[in-house]
């Protein structure tokens, strides 16, 4: 037993038992150093899993707070409205047309020969609530734990799916303004001469335009949307990264590994990303939490405005305006301040942890 043990670590490789590893997943040595780091900053470790569960659950919204059952037992059938439509019909109603679940006479109907499973907020973003006390709208209570705005819409459930919203376009936003920011920037920096200066010269001149009130005036001609809005930001936060990555590339294009590969006969383009956007990239992911949070900013402050979601979407920057709007209301304004402050404040600290694991001087250091 000791022989076969001796055997199988003398036959394996000497860099794979020595490599760390990471939930089980083998690492470089120079990754779990960073992990250690991120790790290290406490704030920002545990805002990291606060904002992933809270990311994660907003994911299933639809499960959590909406004004359809998720599941109906009737007469031994088996049926998930979440997912699909069911003509009132179904149910021994009267009408071919799509079952409401809130109806009274639907809910005794199916009350007879079944139950409905509802989630936890019996509210859709969109579900106005007929049957308030009060006019709208009405403060918290144990119908509506965050009240309703002044449309009598569940701002539980508008929070919730707002939070989801935001959360993936800034997500998206990121990601696409990342990948065009990153390429125009190893171009410029690789290249240099006078393809340096002609980027700099129109970065300067895009990066000088209103583009506020360019939205505007789009916004006016096309009838914004997720899609649609997502692009006309793009068009302008694509240059965040540029900088960066340019200095990065201008940096390392002289280097001796780089000359090396191109006396070797290697293109350009694989010098480019295998060589030299690795080390642009320490930058990049280091800027990349910040980002994010200034096109989640942007949409909140565009909603705000009016010029961003179409109306009657589930967005936070809507509810401030709405905050604004109704002053007598203080819940408004108050529960999307701290949904917003929140929000952003973990993707600050997680940013912050994200530049302690990047920072050379952490990283190499013994």
């Amino acid at each position: 037993m000791e022989t076969s043990t001796h055997l199988t670590a003398a036959g394996a490789d000497p860099d794979t038992r020595r490599r760390p590893t990471i939930l089980g997943v083998a690492v470089s040595p120079i990754n779990r150093r960073r992990f250690d780091n991120f790790r290290a900053n406490r704030r920002g470790w545990w805002s990291f899993w606060i904002f992933l569960v809270l990311f994660t659950l907003s994911l299933g919204a639809d499960l959590i707070a909406n004004d359809k059952p998720l599941l109906v037992m009737y007469d031994g059938g088996l049926y998930t409205p979440i997912t699909t439509a069911y003509p009132e019909t179904t149910f021994g109603g009267d009408f071919p047309t799509e079952t409401d679940y809130r109806d009274p006479f639907v809910q005794d109907l199916i009350a007879e020969k079944g139950f409905m499973i509802w989630p936890l907020i019996p509210y859709s973003y969109n579900t106005i609530d007929r049957e308030l006390t009060v006019p709208a709208p009405s403060p918290p209570d144990a119908r509506h734990w965050l009240g309703t705005d002044d449309q009598a819409r569940d701002v539980t459930a508008r929070v919730i799916h707002g939070f989801r919203i935001s959360i993936l376009f800034g997500l998206a936003l990121t990601l696409a303004a990342s990948v065009i920011g990153v390429a125009a920037g190893a171009v410029q920096g690789f290249y240099g001469g006078l393809v340096d200066l002609a980027f700099q010269r129109f970065i300067e001149i895009w990066g000088g335009m209103p583009f506020l009130y360019i939205l505007i005036i789009l916004s006016s001609v096309i009838v914004p949307g997720f899609w649609t809005l997502l692009f006309l930001l793009l068009l302008f936060q694509w240059t965040q990264l540029v900088g960066v990555v340019r200095a990065e590339f201008l940096r390392a294009r002289n280097f001796d590994y780089v000359r090396a590969a191109r006396a070797m006969g290697v293109d350009d383009f694989t010098i480019m990303r295998r060589h030299v956007l690795p080390n642009a990239m320490v930058a990049t992911l280091t800027f990349l939490p910040f980002i994010l949070n200034g096109s989640i900013t942007a949409l909140t402050g565009l909603d705000f405005l009016g010029f961003g979601l179409p109306p009657g979407s589930p967005s936070l920057g809507e509810l401030l305006n709405q905050g604004k709007q109704n002053l007598q209301a203080p819940w408004l304004g108050l529960t999307a301040f701290f949904t917003l402050a929140i929000m952003l404040s973990l993707l600050i600290f997680v940013g912050e942890a994200v530049r302690d694991a990047f920072d050379p001087r952490k990283t190499f250091t013994t």
